[in-house]
């Protein structure tokens, strides 16, 4: 197995420590695939923060393949379940706004270097907004793509627009320094709006090929916060037209279900593109990856598997479906 299943697997090690040793249990009991088998494989979804619909809808699709590949057996449904799964989350990436490119690309293994080639090529940056609520691991997530586009070669300049807290601005100031990223910042309480503009009518004079603004955390439910920042969407689009040219949404893994009332507000603020799916390392909940691709058809982009500087993954949905549902102790485990 390739060296990404093994960190995906290494990164998922609580929920594969729980969801994956039920799983275990309910394929090797042996016996006939019947609805008690099904019974007993829907509970482990649902603690897994799968969710009730997806799981319904997880289930239906492994009773058709099973017809269509002739399995009868408790034994063999380990296939079906991953193939399953890695359907559900491969569409998500498919059907995702403005994903369809970028999916095409990662299947063919060559997601982020294709995107840094364009960047590179383009006369103008690559504008990457940041969003998400407050303690999800924003700031660190940035850090970490930064660092990915600044070791390809690609000039890259952080802009800090989040303005409320002073902490904030010092924290990205690290990671921003540690990344090897220019940083562009304004005092504590400017407008977070001006300060994404001249952030990129900056890079765009200092020739930067990628440009990732940071926004200040928010809750879904905040209407006023939440509309400051569908005017730095807009706002980006001033400053260059077609900006921003991806919106990715970091959420917290150890959140479970209610990672979904977020990435459905978000996408209506912002035009959310894609899920930055931080602290993965540290939860038993990564089953919710499978509802949000399911309910939602937002893409996974990226997944957090540690604290380290290189401790981000594109996220693969044949190998994540992997990971989730080998068995423990394979893979080098």
């Amino acid at each position: 197995m390739g060296s990404f299943w093994k960190k995906i697997a290494d990164g998922m090690k609580k929920t594969r420590a729980v969801f994956t040793a039920n799983l275990q249990q309910v394929f090797q009991r042996g016996g006939a695939l019947d609805e008690a088998f099904y019974e007993e494989l829907e509970e482990v979804l649902l603690t897994a923060d799968v969710g009730v619909e997806t799981t319904q809808a997880l289930l239906e699709r492994m009773k058709a393949l099973a017809r269509e590949r002739g399995v009868s057996e408790a034994a063999e449904a380990r296939e079906l379940m991953r193939a399953a799964a890695a359907e559900v989350l491969a569409r998500a990436s498919a059907a995702g706004p403005r994903a369809a490119a970028a999916s095409t690309n990662a299947a063919a293994g060559a997601g982020a270097a294709a995107a840094a080639t364009n960047a590179a090529a383009a006369a103008e940056p690559r504008v990457i907004l940041v969003v998400g609520v407050n303690g999800v691991g924003k700031t660190t997530s940035i850090g970490k793509l930064a660092w990915r586009q600044t070791r390809q070669g690609l000039k890259t300049l952080v802009v800090a627009a989040d303005t409320y807290r002073a902490a904030a601005l010092e924290q990205l100031a690290v990671w921003a320094e540690r990344a090897g990223a220019d940083l562009i910042r304004s005092q504590s309480g400017a407008d977070a709006a001006a300060v994404a503009y001249d952030g990129v009518r900056a890079a765009m004079s200092r020739g930067a090929q990628v440009v990732i603004v940071d926004t200040a955390g928010r809750l879904q439910t905040n209407r006023n916060l939440m509309a400051e920042l569908t005017k730095i969407h807009r706002v980006l689009g001033k400053a260059l037209p077609g900006a921003p040219h991806e919106v990715l949404l970091v959420l917290d893994a150890t959140v479970g279900q209610n990672a979904l009332s977020q990435v459905a507000s978000f996408r209506e603020a912002a035009a959310v593109d894609g899920i930055l799916l931080a602290k993965l390392d540290g939860s038993a909940r990564g089953g919710v990856i499978l509802a949000i691709a399911d309910r939602l058809g937002t893409p996974v982009r990226y997944v957090g598997l540690g604290e380290g500087i290189e401790d981000l993954a594109d996220f693969d949905a044949d190998d994540f479906a992997r990971a989730l549902l080998e068995p423990l102790g394979a893979g080098g485990e």
